[in-house]
């Protein structure tokens, strides 16, 4: 048949992989191209191959080593470059072309059309042919591809991409007041470590409840190693809000194992609840993901969590289930916050 695209989603397991590439060895295939993606319910593996099988025949061939909803289209062979220098040559070309900004993401995740489109609201059960990417408030870019749906992964690098054109972004961690609706004005700083002992008096004045919705346990004190790694960069992001030289909040954003998302978390003073401060970092938040590239925000929680389920649902979230019953997990697409 030449060569074909075939992509299909595996269940992080050892040698799950090797499963897949002696399967395709089996029908003659030759592997001259692999990509593992990010998505939402599991990793995707897409291989461009040279082999004489059928579509249909390489289809059952994969779904026997434990692929699900394996997809096979026909390649060609300009599909073969590199991926990394590909991309790279479209950056550069959207730097001195920024106005082609739709065409070139097409060309990036090799969509059929892309068009723009204004104050369009992303559904909570998108279409899996179509990406929505956010450029400016009520401003987005549609992307459509028939054959393949997009992925976690494609949305991380098209918002990457549109980052390429737009102003640069207030750092999470610059200094900046918030008003908030009782008129209360407070300050939100990078987390540092200058603010250790203020962050343990913030944990001393928190209910047990408070800090179990946080972390699942009511600990009386947050470990040196976790404040150690709140405080790391390359992990994150987090902030702290101020309020008469008290710590009042604490937020972060830390990155997965996924390249597309990042997690969601806080824990804001008993007082100072109810009061919009969680959804106003929230915000600060999600905008630090989307100049970091990130498609999705997660948020693990408590499932009597009220409050953070309010908050999350607030945003745009969709609420589903996890393996652990008292658990649930909130999963706010960044393209839901324009």
């Amino acid at each position: 048949m030449g060569f074909l695209r075939i992509r299909t989603t595996v269940d992080e397991r050892p040698g799950r992989l090797a499963s897949l590439a002696s399967a395709l060895a089996a029908r003659g295939g030759n592997i001259l191209g692999l990509s593992v993606q990010s998505d939402a319910d599991g990793t995707v593996d897409e291989f461009v191959a040279d082999i004489p099988a059928s579509p249909e025949a390489v289809r059952e061939a994969l779904e026997a080593a434990g692929g699900r909803r394996v997809q096979v289209v026909p390649a060609t062979a300009h599909e073969l470059t590199d991926e990394t220098t590909r991309a790279l040559l479209l950056a550069a070309r959207l730097h001195a072309q920024p106005w082609r900004l739709p065409a070139i993401l097409a060309d990036l995740l090799r969509a059929d059309s892309a068009r723009w489109a204004y104050g369009e609201h992303v559904s909570e059960l998108p279409d899996p042919h179509q990406l929505v990417i956010p450029v400016a408030a009520k401003r987005v870019i549609q992307l459509r591809r028939r054959r393949l749906p997009f992925t976690l992964t494609e949305a991380a690098r098209a918002a990457a991409f549109v980052r390429l054109v737009q102003p640069p972004a207030e750092p999470v961690g610059s200094d900046r007041s918030l008003r908030l609706a009782d008129n209360s004005e407070v300050h939100v700083r990078a987390l540092t470590p200058a603010f250790r002992e203020a962050v343990r008096d913030l944990h001393d004045r928190c209910t047990p409840a408070s800090r179990r919705f946080r972390y699942f346990t009511s600990m009386p004190s947050l470990p040196p190693r976790m404040f150690d790694r709140l405080c790391d960069r390359d992990r994150g992001e987090s902030i702290v809000t101020c309020h008469d030289g008290q710590v009042i909040a604490l937020a972060s954003l830390m990155y997965c194992a996924d390249p597309g998302a990042a997690e969601l978390a806080f824990l804001v003073e008993d007082s100072w609840q109810g009061r919009g401060l969680g959804a106003a970092l929230a915000r600060i938040l999600v905008d630090a993901a989307r100049n970091h590239g990130f498609a999705e925000i997660r948020a693990t929680m408590l499932s009597d969590n009220l409050r953070m389920h309010r908050l999350m649902t607030g945003l745009g979230a969709v609420v589903g289930p996890t393996d652990d019953p008292g658990v649930i997990e909130a999963r706010l697409s960044v393209a839901a916050m324009v």
